[in-house]
């Protein structure tokens, strides 16, 4: 009854945090540019690289900022940091629909959404998860982290429709609208979480000594999860910004095409609960294992797109892995490391994610470019995929385990020492 209690008593933060990710300068920039790549090169005359490497500026100044967020958040606050930018990255949405035919304005928009919308990546939201929820950690970074999914479920298809019915421009002011009147209301009055980064009462699972971040870095599971997610996002970052214009080259309407990044979306959010249900239960690196298999097949799938349901299916397994992925990095991070300096550990860990969600949009865009597919980009990314879920294996037990054991026994708990 405890561990239910905890997310009956948490609801309202766990559904601002959650609105947060959707509106975050990490997911609702990368979520919305797909629908927006042949309309905005079409009118300007930019090839698909030159236009999705403003990810690269999005993403890449959101990863050189996400230390120093990790580290305001620590200082401050995440409520201090999450209010603001969430007016910052609607702002760089407005400079978007001014753009003209120069490169320059369109990688200004997309770092100023970066740079000013920095109080709204993962970290913030992610902390305050961690160090509210002990028992069900995991579902509720799960049902946060649900964001991503909405995200890419609705959205596409706002944008289709806000560019069918007006223009690009039109869609680009329609989406800064949302973090200002979505998710600036709900976070203003449910974001208000708890700033305590250890439990008095915590279990011995939970009493292990927390790393620092030099602690940390020195010890090698720290690589060993660092590596792993950055080549599994390297899989899902090429391939879903990339998946609409994949399936309306292969002669898909644009509807049918953002339905098929809705499936995308709806199987994060499934991902998202699932797999955050399981880690709670079961040993978190093997999870992660099998979720890792089903975005493998997804990307032989996609080899031959032109069949709506086989490309709904392989969108559903690689969505499901997806959502697996930024639930696993934020559960390992804790439980691996410890609380104490969970935001600065995860903001490192997040570099590695954003440096993928900024140049693998490209990279598979210059595929398509250089052949006039993504077949060779859809045979990396499940090269990737595999090697991410080897990897993640090699992380080991849990350190709080020995302390488990000896709790139990009646001995003296032992700290453990990841480095």
């Amino acid at each position: 009854m405890q561990k239910h209690g905890e997310l009956r008593r948490g609801w309202l933060l766990i559904l601002s945090s959650c609105t947060g990710v959707i509106c975050s300068a990490v997911v609702l920039p990368y979520y919305s540019i797909g629908a927006l790549v042949v309309p905005v090169t079409t009118d300007l005359g930019w090839s698909r690289a030159e236009f999705q490497t403003a990810i690269l500026f999005s993403a890449g100044l959101g990863a050189l900022t996400a230390p120093l967020v990790g580290w305001l958040c620590d200082r401050f606050g995440s409520r201090a940091l999450a209010l603001p930018s969430l007016a910052g990255l609607s702002a760089g949405f407005l400079i978007a629909a001014s753009m003209n035919g120069d490169l320059w304005m369109l990688y200004l928009a997309y770092g100023s959404m970066a740079l000013l919308g920095a109080g709204t990546i993962p970290v913030t939201w992610t902390r305050a998860i961690t160090t509210n929820f002990f028992e069900r950690r995991g579902l509720a970074l799960g049902l946060t982290l649900t964001g991503t999914g909405i995200c890419a479920m609705l959205v596409p298809h706002y944008v289709v429709w806000l560019v069918e019915a007006y223009n690009w421009r039109v869609a680009y002011v329609g989406i800064a609208l949302l973090p200002l009147l979505l998710a600036g209301p709900i976070v203003y009055f449910g974001f208000r979480p708890k700033e305590n980064t250890e439990r008095q009462d915590a279990t011995p699972v939970d009493a292990v000594r927390s790393l620092t971040l030099g602690e940390a870095v020195r010890g090698y599971r720290f690589w060993v999860l660092l590596i792993s997610i950055f080549v599994a996002y390297m899989g899902f970052s090429g391939i879903s910004p990339n998946l609409i214009p994949a399936m309306t080259d292969a002669g898909m309407s644009s509807s049918e095409a953002a339905t098929v990044m809705s499936v995308f979306g709806g199987s994060i959010i499934v991902g998202r609960v699932t797999v955050g249900y399981l880690i709670d239960r079961f040993w978190a690196p093997g999870v992660a294992l099998a979720a890792l298999c089903l975005p493998v097949v997804g990307c032989i799938l996609l080899l031959d797109p032109s069949s709506f349901f086989w490309a709904a299916v392989a969108a559903l397994f690689i969505g499901f892995a997806a959502g697996a992925e930024l639930d696993l990095m934020s559960f390992l991070t804790a439980r691996y490391f410890g609380l104490a300096h969970y935001a600065k550990i995860y903001s490192v860990m997040y570099m590695s994610l954003a440096i993928c969600s900024g140049t693998a949009p490209m990279l598979f865009a210059k595929v398509y470019d250089l052949t006039a597919n993504y077949d060779i980009g859809f045979y990396a990314a499940a090269l990737l995929f595999a090697l991410g879920g080897l990897l993640v294996l090699t992380l080991g037990p849990y350190p709080g385990l020995k302390t488990d054991r000896t709790a139990r026994s009646g001995e003296t708990p032992q700290t453990s020492n990841q480095g």
